[in-house]
């Protein structure tokens, strides 16, 4: 049987011209920092990485690489030189981890965007805040910082930096107006075990000593580096096997016999799914006998029979958070791959 793969959100095939760079980079072993020709060779190889992931991303300012978008959300909540941390209710499991004793700005029903009257009201308190807002939720593909500007305006007049979690947006649509931004290479087609933090100047950050300008410590992964460098080349949504009206015509198909949760302004390549009747389990273990690779939210949380703290704060009620699944799309998904999909949740 074929395995058609739509959980593209929790992790995409390598794509090949990624393979290839990373190839060539295991060829330049030595250590990038060290002083002599060897060392230098890769240096030259790594800083090139660096400059293409900041072309290909259109980031005017500094990149630190890490081991992916966890420490990366960590580094920048956790060293950003400020007093106090403010998330939105509708972020990664990874950013509360990192942050447990954040201030959390609710999400209004059915808005999908922060309440800015509230986050307005927590910037005006004593101490300097950073504040994280995330690009595109990873459960349901709403786009929660979409207002052109106005949160990172509200978040800079008080005297704060904005933290955007862009994992699941980098490499697909222009990152936003923020101070620092969180991105993955395995979301893109790179190589697992690498990402970066964005950052608009260094001053923002507590340095850690060590490697990535003294920002991170740690033999820096080359290879992997120049697998994200090419995956990001590879190009973004234009270059995808599925084109835009037919993500959009297979989103919609799909919803006709299910319950779409769409709570704002939503991508076309990850979107909620609600079955009538059968539970998220009973379809994950259906779809994956018929062939099919979904999942029931972030791949971190996925394996646990609790609610989703991700539709619970979007206002979703227990019954239907119970009955939801994820389908995520991929730059290698087929439009066959999307037809077999619908048939398939249409038997259901």
């Amino acid at each position: 049987m074929t395995r058609i793969y739509l959980d593209h959100a929790a992790t995409t095939p390598l794509r090949p011209e990624a393979r290839e760079a990373m190839l060539r980079g295991f060829e330049i072993w030595a250590n990038p920092s060290s002083p002599h020709a060897e060392g230098r060779k890769a240096r030259a190889a790594l800083e090139d990485a660096r400059e293409r992931v900041k072309t290909a991303l259109g980031w005017e300012g500094e990149v630190i690489f890490t081991s992916g978008a966890s420490e990366a959300l960590a580094i920048g909540l956790q060293r950003a030189k400020v007093d106090r941390r403010i998330v939105s209710a509708v972020e990664h499991d990874a950013l509360f981890r990192a942050a447990p004793e954040a201030e959390v700005v609710p999400i209004p029903s059915l808005m999908a965007q922060v309440d800015l009257a509230r986050l307005e009201d927590l910037l005006a308190r004593p101490g300097k805040a950073v504040v994280a807002v995330q690009s595109l939720n990873s459960e349901t593909g709403t786009f929660v910082l979409t207002d052109q500007g106005e949160t990172a305006a509200t978040v800079r007049a008080a005297g704060g930096l904005l933290l955007c979690d862009c994992s699941q947006s980098a490499g697909k649509r222009p990152l936003p107006d923020c101070d620092m931004a969180v991105v993955s290479a395995h979301k893109v087609g790179g190589p697992t075990g690498i990402g970066a933090l964005l950052v608009r100047d260094f001053s923002m950050l507590e340095p850690s000593g060590g490697q990535e300008r003294g920002y991170r410590q740690g033999t820096e992964n080359l290879p992997a580096a120049l697998g994200f460098a090419a995956a990001l080349e590879g190009g973004g949504l234009a270059g995808w096997a599925t084109g835009e009206t037919q993500r959009f015509d297979f989103r919609k198909a799909v919803m006709d016999r299910g319950e779409g949760l769409i709570l704002g302004p939503q991508c076309d390549w990850l979107f909620s799914l609600a079955h009538p009747t059968f539970s998220a389990q009973a379809l994950l273990i259906k779809l994956d006998a018929m062939g099919f690779a979904v999942s029931a939210g972030s791949a971190c949380s996925s394996g646990t029979l609790k609610k989703s703290r991700v539709l619970d704060a979007f206002g979703i009620d227990d019954d239907t958070a119970s009955r939801t699944i994820r389908v995520s799309i991929g730059w290698n998904t087929t439009p066959a791959e999307l037809d077999a999909f619908a048939q398939a949740w249409r038997s259901l």
